[in-house]
Parts: C-alpha cells; structure tokens; sequence
C-alpha cells in the first residue's frame, strides 16, 4: 500500500497490511510464541499449584488444562485468521465492526491494561535484576552493601531498586522498538532458552535423589472418582482458570497472526499450545517436586510447597545456580512481556495516534508511563485495588472479541475492503455514524455489564473465571441479531 495515497489521521507504516513476502512466520515461530506465553513465573506457579497444592485429582487438571488448551486453540484461529489473510493488526481490524474512529478508543481499552500490566511485570522483572546486582557487588566487595545510601528508601524502593527497575525499562524499550524481525528472533531464541533451562534444572533435581523423585512423580496419577458429580465443578473450575490466563493474549492475536506464511501454517502453530502446555506442565510438576524432596532430606524448613522458580532457589545456598535460574526467569519474563504487553500496548497508542508516533516514540512513551506504575506498584498501587479496575477493564476483551468474530465471519462474510480501513471519508464502508458503529458500541456495553458484574457482584464471584468468556457469548448474540434487523 502506497502511504501517501492514503489518510493520514488513520494510516502508519506499522499497522498498514503487511506484504505477503514478509509474512516470514511458520508453526515454528507460533511454537516459540505459545512457549513464551506460558513460560513466565505466573504461568510456572500456576500450573504447578493446581498440580500439587490444591486437593485436586491430578487427571482431572490434566483433561482441565487441555480442554481449556483446545478453546484457546479454537478462538485464536478465529481471531487470527483474518490478520494472517490480510496483514493487519488486532486495532485496525477492529475498525472493521468498531468504525474507524470507535476503534481508536475501543483499542485503547485493550492498551491502558497493556501499559499498565507492562509496569507491574516490569517492577517484578527488576527485582530479579535487583539479585543479580546485589550478588555481582557482594562478591566484589562483602561490605559494601553495608554502607548508609542503601538503607535509604522512597516509596518502598531503595537505590539498588531504583537502579534496577531503570535498566530492566531501558533494556526492554530497546529491545522491543526494534521491529518484528528482531522480536520474532527474541521470541524464538527465548522459548528454546527457557526449555533448556528447565532441562537443566530437572536434570540437577534429577541428580540428587532420582529414585524418590520418580516414585513420587508416578504416584501422582489418580484414577478413581474421576466421571462422579462431585468433579464437574473442579473440572470447570480449572477450564474457567487455565483460559483466563489465556485470555489476555488471545483479543490481540492479530498483532502477531498477521507475519504468518498462510493459513495451514496458523493452524500448525497453534494446534502447538496443547504440546507446549503439556511439556511446561510436566518441568513444572518436576522441578516443584524434586525441590520438595531435596529440601525436605536436607532438613531445610518449608511452610508449605514451594510453586516459585524464585522461593524454590533461596532455599538453595548456591549462588551459582541462583545466578543461571535468575538469567533464565529474566528471559522468560522478558519474552512474556513483550508477548502480553508491550507489542499490543504500542500497536494500540500507534493506532490511537498514527500521524504522530512510530514504534520508538510509542514504546519511549510506555516506558515513562511504565516507570511510575512500576516504582509506585509496592507503596500506593498495590494497596488501593487498583488491580480490580484493571480486572474491570479486562471485562470488555470478551465483548470485544465477540463483537470482532461475529462481525468477520457472519455479518461481513469475511470480506474487508482494505482502502476503506483507512479512509475517515464520510463515504467509506466503516466509517458508519461519524466513524463509530453505534450497534457495536451498543452491544460491547450491554455485553460488559454481563461480564463485569462476575467481578463486583459477590453472588457471581464464582463466574469471575469465565467472565471472558460470558462476555464473548451475550456481545455475539446482540450483535448478531442486531446486524439483522
């Protein structure tokens, strides 16, 4: 597409479509991705707590995680398919149903938790950074640690954290600003880097006591009262928690469906989430086992189970050790990051904005923002619930996701007209009621409710899981029927 041809209040190099000899992504690539999305410390202590904390049968959070592994499947193909065909990220496909004005905002929506989630995994992804510092100075100087200037804090964060979350922004802004070349090589290299690390660290666990660890490992498997009525709640309880975690990526799938070759490819890529969730799933069961072993034989007191890469190597005195698991958390942080918030936060301010930023003044940008939300997380932002307006916000990816699918496939036949996505012409097909689509709006709103109330009405909390997904099935009825009037 030739930029001057077009509108620029709505065109940007970066989110024009991309041409089909640059569409360089295989199943490969998709497999790294899935890999990244899950290989965080979040992903790493969820998996492991539903494994071995909770009184669960252990099959029943196996077929959970693989059901909940297929739905994301099946919804990531829906999302993504229109990006892979015609090249162009989740906000400007969502003009196609939102209006090429609506989108602005909608998308917005989508980029303020971006931002924001961006700076709280940001403060976390420092403190390991704050580790490495802190042991790189106490094997240089024992004693220095020791003098005054670290014992000053400010809002809960003294000079190492401070120093620590500045680096942690600033390396991250660089990396990430560099292009999709350079991130598809990071998210490659980064899943491969990871899955090594966890081969590593299970192969030492591994090396302790292999005989305990492999019977406790084998006894884990439980085949009785796994059909009885009692298991339908936890079984739908682990979908709904396994999806959700899900979730976040799945909306803006497009941000990265969109460099793929062709649609068998997409459908490769993803069919490898299963592969992925059940390889982390087993080095996460592993490792969370053979640390329980080996710290209970050495006498070293642990509370409870420990699901933590971090709580797992403090208990181990070996610095060495500490020093290569925090190298390999930093990159599956990093990589988790990027994949979940960085790349769709600078894709929604582009889109926000499309005359005036470019992938370096939008990441510059949330990384200023980052840094506050970061360095205010501890002192002020973890202790006035902010996280349940984001959880509230969070409401609207189902509705929206509906909205988006229901509009593609069943209203617009899954025809777009590219030239109108970025025309503002009065004349144009999504330029609709002063470039918003009021029945979208109206539907995304009505829909939110529906989902929003399994957040702040008590009664309801227990459907907070699935609130995507109740979100996702009222905003595709309204829609639908109200496009057929």
């Amino acid at each position: 597409m030739n930029q001057n041809n077009t509108d620029n209040k709505l065109t940007n190099w970066e989110l024009v479509s991309i041409n089909p000899a640059s569409k360089n992504w295989t199943w490969q690539n998709l497999f790294c991705f899935w890999g990244n999305s899950i290989q965080g410390i979040i992903g790493f202590s969820l998996i492991a707590s539903l494994y071995l904390v909770h009184d669960l049968n252990i099959l029943i959070v196996f077929t959970g995680s693989l059901t909940a592994g297929f739905l994301v499947l099946f919804f990531s193909n829906l999302i993504g398919n229109p990006s892979q065909k015609h090249g162009i990220p989740f906000p400007v496909l969502l003009r196609l149903s939102m209006g090429v004005n609506g989108a602005k905002y909608i998308a917005l929506l989508r980029g303020i938790i971006a931002i924001f989630m961006f700076g709280v995994q940001t403060y976390f992804l420092s403190k390991s950074f704050g580790y490495l510092i802190r042991i790189a100075v106490y094997i240089f100087d024992s004693s220095f640690l020791d003098k005054e200037i670290f014992a000053l804090f400010f809002i809960g964060l003294n000079f190492i954290d401070f120093l620590s979350l500045f680096m942690t922004l600033l390396l991250q802004v660089f990396l990430f600003s560099r292009g999709a070349n350079f991130n598809k090589i990071f998210i490659n290299f980064s899943a491969i880097f990871v899955y090594f690390g966890l081969l590593f660290f299970s192969i030492i666990i591994f090396s302790y006591n292999s005989e305990d660890l492999i019977s406790s490992f084998l006894n884990l498997p439980i085949f009785y009262n796994i059909f009885e009525k009692d298991t339908i709640i936890p079984f739908l309880t682990i979908v709904g928690t396994m999806f959700a975690y899900f979730s976040i990526i799945i909306v803006n799938f497009g941000d990265f469906s969109r460099y793929v070759k062709n649609k068998k490819e997409l459908s490769k890529g993803n069919l490898s989430l299963i592969f992925n969730l059940v390889l982390f799933s087993f080095f996460a069961v592993f490792i969370v086992l053979g640390a329980d072993i080996i710290l209970s034989e050495n006498s070293i007191n642990a509370e409870k189970i420990l699901t933590s890469p971090t709580d797992i190597i403090g208990k181990f005195d070996n610095t060495f050790l500490t020093i290569i698991v925090l190298i390999f958390i930093l990159f599956a942080s990093l990589s988790t990051n990027l994949i979940a918030n960085f790349i769709p936060s600078q894709n929604c301010l582009i889109n926000l904005l499309p005359n005036s930023l470019n992938l370096k003044s939008a990441s510059f940008f949330i990384g200023f923002i980052a840094f506050f939300i970061g360095a205010f997380w501890v002192s002020v932002l973890s202790q006035i619930g902010i996280l349940s307006i984001i959880d509230t916000l969070g409401a609207f990816l189902g509705p929206i996701f509906g909205i988006v699918v229901v509009d593609y496939y069943l209203v617009k036949k899954e025809k777009i007209i590219n030239k109108d996505l970025f025309s503002s012409n009065r004349l144009g097909i999504y330029y609709y009621s002063g470039g918003w689509h009021l029945r979208a709006i109206y539907s995304l709103f009505i829909a939110f409710i529906f989902a929003a109330s399994t957040i702040w009405n008590i009664e309801l909390r227990f459907l907070q899981p699935f609130s995507w997904i109740i979100g996702f099935f009222i905003s595709s009825i309204i829609y639908y029927l109200l496009s057929n009037r």
